[in-house]
């Protein structure tokens, strides 16, 4: 599904969009700026290597060519909009944690929610191979509303990708192992300081807060399976049965036995 614009009165319009896999270069008569919601996509824009993932957006001009890479699941806001001052160069901009915070909940909704499986979601149309689109609601005015966001924002420079994939793969086959910041930043050759920096800026939690959640939502399925609370909190990484209950009341407001009737 393309939504097409007839010249320069047309007003630009906002969907949620899903992409997978590789897809060559094309050209659109319009702008396109895309904001990252999840995920990571590679570009090549008029010869020139870019990305957008989830801390940043990017313009695309009107008339650039450009073909992209992405990984499944990636999400992203996407604006098609007619030429107009802000979209007439190639430009990476910054997007604060309270602008994809209030984007998120957007695709979250009744118009923009995918089901997270790789294919078309509740309320998603799939427009050709690898990419799938969900409308919101006003999609007009969230446009209007990134458009003050990708004219004024700061430009972000290129930088390494964090390698999210191989990082979280290996946390998690070893999840009852000791995982200081320190241990993750260097599987990512950065500083404890700059992958703190870089993780809170990406996935909007510290480092800590993120492996707390894979302990607890592996901890989850394991007792869900019929698991003792002992081992899987020795799994998991918890010393003891009674530190992973009281982080499950704590951070997930359930125990054992709730997990369990769940799938009764």
């Amino acid at each position: 599904m393309r939504r097409m614009l007839h010249g320069t009165d047309a007003p630009p319009f906002c969907t949620i969009r899903r992409y997978s896999g590789e897809h060559a270069a094309h050209a659109h008569d319009h702008a396109q700026v895309l904001v990252g919601l999840e995920g990571r996509m590679e570009l090549e824009v008029d010869g020139r290597p870019a990305f957008v993932d989830a801390t940043c957006g990017i313009v695309i001009p009107a008339g650039a060519r450009h073909g992209y890479l992405a990984l499944p699941g990636a999400r992203f806001c996407v604006v098609d909009a007619p030429p107009q001052p802000g979209t007439d160069r190639l430009r990476r901009f910054a997007v604060p944690p309270g602008a994809r915070r209030q984007l998120g909940r957007l695709a979250g909704g009744p118009h923009g929610d995918g089901d997270g499986s790789g294919g078309a979601g509740r309320g998603e149309l799939q427009a050709g191979p690898g990419m799938w689109t969900a409308s919101i609601a006003h999609g007009v005015q969230v446009a209007a509303q990134l458009q003050t966001l990708w004219v004024q924002a700061p430009r972000i420079l290129a930088r390494r990708a964090l390698p999210l994939e191989r990082l979280q793969q290996a946390v998690e086959a070893a999840l009852h192992e000791p995982w200081p910041t320190a241990r993750m930043a260097a599987l990512c050759h950065l500083s404890p300081q700059r992958f703190h920096a870089r993780w809170l800026e990406l996935a909007g939690a510290t480092p800590q807060a993120w492996l707390r959640g894979l302990r607890l939502d592996a901890a989850e399925r394991r007792i869900a399976r019929g698991l003792r609370l002992e081992d899987a909190a020795l799994a998991c990484g918890y010393a003891t049965a009674s530190a992973l209950a009281s982080a499950l009341r704590r951070e997930r407001g359930t125990g054992a036995r709730g997990l369990r009737r769940a799938l009764e």
